[in-house]
C-alpha cells in the first residue's frame, strides 16, 4: 500500500509541474537588444514590442531609421516585421525563452541571417 501511496504521488507532482509549464504566459512587452549575423556583417538593432493576446506591435530602430513593427506569437514561437521602405519587408522568425529570443530572418528575399535578442532590464 506504501508502494501505490508513493506511486501515485510521484505521479500527481509530475502531472503539476507539467500543467504548470503548459500554462506558462509568454510576454515580449519590452525592449529588446538585437545582435543580427548577415553575410559576416553584423547590425544590432533595438524593437520596441508590445504584445496584445497573440498580436505584437512596436518599433524598429537600426541602420535602416525608424519603422513599425507588427506581429505575432504563438506559445514560445513568434513572427514579426517591418518595411524600412515600401516593397522591402524584413520578417524575423524565432523562439522566445524568458528575457531572451533566437531565431532567423529573411530580409526581403535578398540576404538573411540568425540572430539573438534581450530584453534590456527597466531602469530602477
Amino acid at each position: 500500500m506504501t508502494r501505490f501511496a508513493l506511486a501515485l504521488g510521484l505521479m500527481l507532482i509530475g502531472t503539476w509541474s507539467v500543467a504548470l509549464a503548459v500554462d506558462e504566459k509568454v510576454d515580449l512587452t519590452g525592449t529588446w537588444e538585437v545582435t543580427i549575423e548577415i553575410g559576416g556583417q553584423t547590425g544590432m538593432p533595438v524593437f520596441t514590442l508590445k504584445q496584445e493576446g497573440e498580436k505584437l506591435s512596436g518599433k524598429y530602430k537600426g541602420q535602416f531609421g525608424e519603422a513599425e513593427v507588427t506581429g505575432k506569437v504563438k506559445g514560445k514561437e513568434l513572427e514579426f516585421s517591418f518595411e524600412p521602405q515600401e516593397g522591402s519587408k524584413i520578417v524575423y522568425k524565432g523562439t522566445v525563452d524568458g528575457d531572451t529570443m533566437k531565431g532567423t530572418a529573411d530580409y526581403a528575399g535578398q540576404a538573411s541571417g540568425d540572430w539573438t535578442a534581450k530584453r534590456k532590464k527597466a531602469d530602477s
